[in-house]
């Protein structure tokens, strides 16, 4: 089996090495891969980190290739992808059984169209980037990695190895993809998603200055009552016309805003050391089991839990 892993200027180093090694060490347990870095025009490579990768070859050289991994890099996000990486890819990926991507390597995909009315994801950060561009991708921020058909799409940088992780799994069986895993020390399956690894609420600046006060004051005092009564009250416009503004610039209802803001705070309040009791009510969610369930329903996993795999590294 061949895999091209496709590289350029400025590609995350993580988003090449981690799934490398994924496949690289299912080679050493019986299963190998013949593992080709594909740029554009081929030879060495520089990484957004400083080292340079080398031995590329040119995309028009590859041949045919069983799957396809596109990694990521900050420059997909800040401007399209130019035409020789996409001409590369779409080369690649016309006789691919699978193709894939890493982290921001999804905007490369969307910009060919390859995935049109297909579920994707990205990195959290850049999730709202990739829906706004592409309006024709179901994009999921807080998924660790998706397939859709054919194609497949993970979160930010380390995502990479979950995802090569399932495409050992789907050619190999789950005990070589798990032993695999035991050997590079990472989870087989991580819980919950990855909006747990954001404790900073990302909201674009309304356009409205009444509703931006209003986000302000809520950042401000997440424990404060910001019911909506309250709030429209504060700036003194109806309860409906409030609800008009979020829905109309934030996309969600003033409720369920307040409560990812107070889900924030009740974050970095635990990993400031506070506890269950103390960071449920400092943030405004008020109870245990308040805060129990919204970390259940928006990160997927646990307060202690949280606590213990974020607060330290000891």
């Amino acid at each position: 089996m061949r895999v091209a892993v496709v590289v350029f200027d400025g590609v995350t180093a993580l988003d090449v090495s981690g799934p490398s090694e994924v496949l690289h060490q299912a080679g050493r347990l019986g299963h190998p891969c013949e593992l080709l870095l594909v740029s554009p025009r081929g030879g060495q490579v520089a990484t957004s980190s400083g080292p340079v990768l080398a031995g590329a070859i040119a995309a028009a050289d590859a041949g045919p290739v069983d799957t396809v991994v596109v990694a990521g890099g900050d420059r997909l996000v800040e401007q399209p992808p130019d035409d020789d990486l996409l001409e590369a890819v779409r080369a690649l990926a016309v006789r691919a059984r699978r193709v894939a991507s890493v982290c921001t390597g999804a905007f490369v995909l969307a910009e060919l169209g390859l995935l049109d009315g297909r579920r994707a994801t990205t990195h959290w950060r850049h999730a709202a980037a990739l829906a706004r561009r592409y309006p024709r991708l179901r994009v999921e921020p807080d998924a660790i990695h998706i397939r859709d058909g054919r194609y497949l799409t993970s979160a930010g940088i380390s995502a990479g190895i979950d995802l090569a992780l399932s495409l050992v799994e789907d050619d190999h069986g789950p005990e070589v993809a798990r032993a695999v895993a035991r050997e590079m020390v990472v989870f087989m399956q991580r819980p919950g998603g990855q909006s747990q690894f954001s404790t900073a609420i990302s909201t674009p600046r309304a356009r409205n200055e009444l509703l931006r006060e209003v986000l302000a004051s809520v950042v401000a005092d997440p424990a404060a009552d910001h019911s909506l009564p309250a709030m429209a009250a504060a700036a003194a416009v109806s309860t409906r016309h409030l609800t008009r503004l979020f829905n109309a610039e934030l996309g969600t209802t003033p409720a369920r805003w307040v409560e990812r803001v107070r889900l924030d705070r009740a974050q970095q309040l635990l990993l400031d050391g506070h506890s269950v009791t103390s960071a449920a009510s400092r943030s405004g969610l008020g109870t245990d089991e308040s805060l129990r369930r919204a970390f259940a329903r928006h990160l997927g996993t646990t307060p202690t839990h949280y606590r213990r795999r974020f607060a330290s590294t000891r």
